[in-house]
């Protein structure tokens, strides 16, 4: 558990695959880790915003009921890992 607080503390995101390969187990195995955590109140899931100013309904590049595509960067967010916030 040490281990994988310690990747989760170091401001990187990853995926849960990312996390078992550092970890050198599988994903059921860190998944449950994390839930655990998460419910312990050890850490929590960080939550990306598209829109860091929280105007996007005056953002000229917003889509209507779609995200802020002005705010969001280049690609979207499709090949970001996760992150976690450790308390």
């Amino acid at each position: 558990m040490e281990k994988l607080i310690k990747l989760l503390s170091d401001g990187n995101a990853r995926s849960l695959t990312e996390l078992a390969l550092e970890l050198n187990t599988d994903v059921k195995d860190v998944r449950r880790k994390i839930e655990y955590l998460e419910r312990i109140g050890v850490i929590r899931k960080v939550s990306f915003s598209l829109c860091e100013s929280g105007k996007c309904a005056e953002c000229t590049a917003h889509s209507g009921d779609g995200p802020c595509k002005g705010c969001m960067p280049e690609g979207g967010f499709k090949n970001m890992g996760e992150m976690w916030e450790v308390r």
